[in-house]
């Protein structure tokens, strides 16, 4: 019966497997089976454990420091564990985690405070200018007490009232024109007609001699002008041309001129420097103005010269002291007849446009204001910047 003859026709008989072979077969599916449950074991254990297959550092210093032959005992976690770091990513940050009882973390950050291994901040300097919420208010810093007032000065910090009450402006280069307007204070129906009419970025002059000058500096500069203060100076013709009371005169000793230009200084605040008023024999005469000169560098202030007198030392004195000053390259109203000063605005853009900048100076005449107002409209469509005057004064700590 174990013959090929009891097999069904067309099929080959089975044959039996050897005992060798039955063993060895059992033995490979138990190494597999085996293998499975052990991949299964260690995925399990590593999802489960906390931090993974690396151990802590805190947890691998305990181990570390366990006797060789020292038993240890596993106790019941009956608090959670807690293990604060700080990350570089996360630089001034803690980072605090902790693992609960069914095994899951929870991670908490909070700020700290930073230290010298934080990010650095880098300072881009001082900028120009004051928040215009701020603008009607001065300075305390950049103010000091005297018999004749509250006057500028210097901050502790280098800070000047010029950098401080400056009208910011692009910093592009390109055509930059400043446009001063003096006169205000001494008419009130002129000065309120120039401070509706006249874009903010023309500078204002306030006459020291004037009246109101705190409301309408405080309107000035909620309104976004620089501001310039005029102090009156002796001319040629005094007393018959007489610029008003406290001119600083060629007679006078260096201590009683210093009074009478604290006086006017103390008029009003937040302004960036001073105008003359007049002033063409004080302002060729440099044993009288070297000491005025001296004293306006201290206070972090600029002068400008309206350049009406030919003879002035104000330039020599400024450079060789250190002051930031400037000169007009134009009164364009000294004719007051609206045609004639458009036409000397024309040619101021002109200069502007062949050094690059030019400063123009005119009183708060109906006819100036007006002409102004109209000619700064059509000119900026032609790529002119206006800038407050303290933009294109020579500056020596900008050079």
């Amino acid at each position: 019966m174990g013959t090929d003859l009891n097999a069904p026709l067309g099929q080959n008989r089975k044959t039996r497997a050897s005992k060798a072979e039955k063993s060895s077969l059992t033995f490979g599916r138990l190494s597999l089976g085996l293998a499975a449950l052990a991949l299964i074991g260690i995925s399990a254990w590593a999802v489960l454990k906390p931090t993974g297959l690396i151990i802590p550092p805190e947890t691998q210093t305990v181990a570390d420091a366990a006797q060789p032959n020292e038993k240890r005992v596993a106790e019941p976690n009956t608090t959670p564990l807690k293990q604060q770091k700080t990350s570089g990513a996360l630089s001034g940050a803690h980072v605090e985690e902790t693992l609960t009882d069914n095994g899951s973390i929870v991670t908490k950050f909070s700020p700290k405070q930073r230290d010298g291994d934080g990010p650095a901040f880098i300072e881009v300097g001082r900028t120009k200018g004051q928040d215009p919420r701020l603008a009607t208010f001065p300075n305390e810093d950049l103010l000091e007490d005297s018999p004749e007032g509250r006057l500028p000065i210097t901050g502790p910090d280098g800070l000047r009232p010029m950098d401080q009450y400056a009208r910011p402006w692009s910093g592009a280069r390109g055509i930059r024109i400043a446009i001063v307007v003096g006169g205000l204070g001494l008419s009130q129906t002129g000065t309120q007609n120039a401070l509706r009419q006249l874009s903010p970025d023309v500078t204002m002059a306030f006459a020291a001699t004037g009246n109101s000058l705190q409301r309408w500096m405080q309107e000035a500069r909620r309104t976004g002008h620089e501001i310039l203060l005029q102090i009156p100076f002796e001319p040629f013709d005094y007393p018959d041309n007489n610029p008003g009371p406290h001119t600083l005169r060629v007679g006078l000793d260096a201590k009683k001129n210093l009074s009478e230009l604290h006086t006017s200084l103390a008029q009003i605040t937040n302004y960036t420097g001073i105008m003359n008023f007049l002033g063409g024999r004080f302002l060729s005469d440099a044993d009288a103005l070297e000491p005025v000169m001296r004293d306006i560098g201290r206070r972090g202030l600029l002068f400008l010269d309206d350049a009406t007198s030919a003879q002035t030392l104000t330039g020599t004195l400024a450079g060789t002291i250190g002051v930031p000053h400037g000169f007009a390259d134009m009164v364009v109203d000294d004719q007051i007849d609206r045609t004639a000063i458009l036409k000397k605005l024309d040619e101021l853009e002109r200069i502007a446009r062949r050094n690059g900048g030019a400063i123009g100076v005119a009183s708060a005449f109906d006819e100036s204001v007006a002409a102004i107002s109209q000619w700064m409209d059509e000119a900026s469509t032609r790529g002119i910047e206006f800038v407050g005057v303290s933009a294109l004064v020579k500056d020596p700590q900008q050079q």
